[in-house]
Order: structure tokens, then C-alpha cells, then sequence
């Protein structure tokens, strides 16, 4: 018997199923594009942090993990209500901070008989908050200088806030960002307002 040797044209070509080799590139594009969006998310928009104490009971309670918006104020000012989170003096060691902007650059803020003043004016709380029994540095009328925000945990009588010298007006470059929504524990997920 003779050994065929070399190339041999007449041998049968395997078919290729292109119906699934498209659908498995499609099934991989899709794959790939999501982990590459959550990658982009997670990094330039938004982050996980735990709350630490009980400043802003009711609204987030200590312990709870939330995640933190933190292109809207590249885009956008905060505004009076945002939940923001910051770094202390841009404390870079501290714990995260989340408090309520009560003041915007420019207003004039003062703490009388528990009852926070705008430009004179008594601030409209968007939550349900306890009259303040110390109001500290706001007790004399402070003036929010530019790029500045006064801030107060929604516990306002045990939180540590723009009323303590040690935090004081918080500089818009030490906010990280805006607080979007409540992540853990699940039964208290909901967006934060």
C-alpha cells in the first residue's frame, strides 16, 4: 500500500458554525463593554463609603454604606439640602464626612434659640431635624466666604459640624462628592434626597 504524503486537497473541510462564532463574539463584545463601564463608573463617577457615627440619624445611620456621585460637583455647585461627603481641612487620614449644605458662598449664617438663619431668614429644613441646644461658632453671625459650604449633620445635636472650629466651612475642593444612595444594608437601599 502506498503512503500518501504532502498536501491532500481531497480531504473533507470541517464546516464552521459562523451562527455561533458570531453569537459567542457578540455574547463576548457585550461581556468585555459591560466590565469596561462599571471600570469607568466605579473610577471617575462614583465610590463606595461606610458612614461612620450617628451625625446624620435618621437620614443615614452609622454603618451604612452609600455611594458617592463624584462628577456632579465637577459639573455642577452644591445647593442647600445636598448631602455632600468631604475630607476634613482635606485631611487625607480623616474618615469620610457626610453632612447636610445648609449655606452657600456668600451667606450669612446664624444659630438663634435653635433655629439655623439664613440671610437673616430661617432655613427651610428638607428633613425633620431637632432645634439646636449649641450653636458654637454660629452663635455670632458667620459669613460663608467663596468656594466655602456650612454644613450640619442632620443629628444636629450630636454632630460634629461647621459649627466646631475643627471642621468649620468646608472648601469646595475638599468635597469629594454628592451622596446618591443608600447600597447595604438592602433592606434600607433607596436614592438619598
Amino acid at each position: 500500500m502506498r503512503r500518501a504524503s504532502g498536501l491532500d486537497f481531497n480531504r473533507k473541510k470541517r464546516k464552521v458554525n459562523t451562527g455561533l462564532v458570531k453569537e459567542v463574539t457578540v455574547w463576548a463584545g457585550e461581556i468585555l463593554l459591560t466590565i469596561f463601564t462599571a471600570v469607568v463608573l466605579v473610577l471617575f463617577v462614583g465610590f463606595r463609603v461606610t458612614v461612620v457615627g450617628p451625625s446624620m440619624s435618621t437620614t443615614l445611620e452609622s454603618g451604612e454604606k452609600i455611594l458617592v456621585n463624584r462628577m456632579s460637583y465637577k459639573l455642577f455647585d452644591p445647593k442647600q439640602n445636598d448631602l455632600i461627603v468631604f475630607l476634613p481641612n482635606g485631611n487625607e487620614k480623616s474618615h469620610y464626612y457626610v453632612k447636610r449644605v445648609i449655606a452657600l458662598p456668600g451667606d450669612r449664617v446664624q444659630i438663634k434659640e435653635g433655629v439655623v438663619y439664613i440671610n437673616g431668614e430661617p432655613f427651610e429644613e428638607k428633613v425633620e431635624v431637632p432645634a439646636i441646644e449649641n450653636p458654637l461658632l454660629a452663635e455670632e453671625e458667620l459669613l460663608v466666604g467663596d468656594d466655602e459650604y456650612f454644613v450640619l449633620g442632620d443629628n444636629r445635636n450630636n454632630s460634629e459640624d461647621s459649627r466646631y472650629a475643627s471642621i468649620g466651612n468646608v472648601k469646595k475642593e475638599y468635597i469629594i462628592g454628592k451622596a446618591w444612595c443608600i447600597v447595604s444594608p438592602w433592606d434600607r437601599f433607596r436614592l438619598l434626597k
